[in-house]
């Protein structure tokens, strides 16, 4: 017959075995903690004021009055200006972009997509859907900021609106600068024919 050695196991001291499950709960919350930092963020939208009517369509035009401040520290880096117009009433007022892709940051435009006329919003955007490493030159943006936009959507116009308008705007300004047949650049009087020989 065997016989089995006996190994006495020491009791475990009072308080160690609180000790060791608060240390086993804290290295899961850290290792949860860098996980969430390392999975990607999205576009944050926050409402303040309800729009109405329908969700912007790519192809149409939004009209904004915002402001983008970098998240850190609330630096405004850009806003909306009004654009001086000869003719009233053909756009609103704010700041036109288009609902398309490339024409602005991916967050500015997947936030977009989701605001209506009317509504007022904060938009978070995190670095890797603003401009990453690499801000445009000579931008008050930081490599890797997270930027926010504070947003009120003015009005939604449809391509074919838009156009028109332009169009419209456009001949109104051909005419103010002399751009009709026979006239000269910024207005002057064309010159008089010379007199035949």
């Amino acid at each position: 017959m065997t016989e089995i050695t006996r190994v006495p196991i020491q009791p475990v001291a009072k308080g160690s075995l609180t000790k060791l499950w608060i240390g086993v709960l804290l290295a899961i919350a850290v290792g949860a903690g860098l996980a969430w930092a390392a999975v990607p963020r999205g576009v944050d939208l926050d409402v303040l004021v309800e729009g109405t009517g329908p969700l912007p369509k790519e192809g149409e035009v939004v009209w904004l009055n915002y402001k983008g401040k970098l998240a850190a520290d609330g630096t405004v880096f850009d806003e909306s200006r009004e654009i001086p117009l000869p003719i009233e009433g053909l756009f609103p007022k704010g700041t036109p972009f288009p609902i398309e892709e490339g024409a602005a940051i991916p967050g500015f435009f997947e936030g977009l997509k989701q605001m209506q006329k009317g509504g007022k919003y904060n938009l978070f955007i995190p670095a890797d859907k603003a401009y990453g490493a690499e801000p445009p030159p000579g931008a008050p943006i930081p490599p890797n900021a997270d930027l926010e936009f504070e947003i009120e959507v003015v009005e939604i116009m449809s391509k074919e609106t838009f156009e028109r308008n332009l169009a419209i705007l456009q001949q109104a300004m051909q005419s103010q600068m002399g751009g009709a047949e026979g006239g000269a650049p910024q207005g002057a009087p064309a010159p008089a024919p010379a007199p035949a020989q």
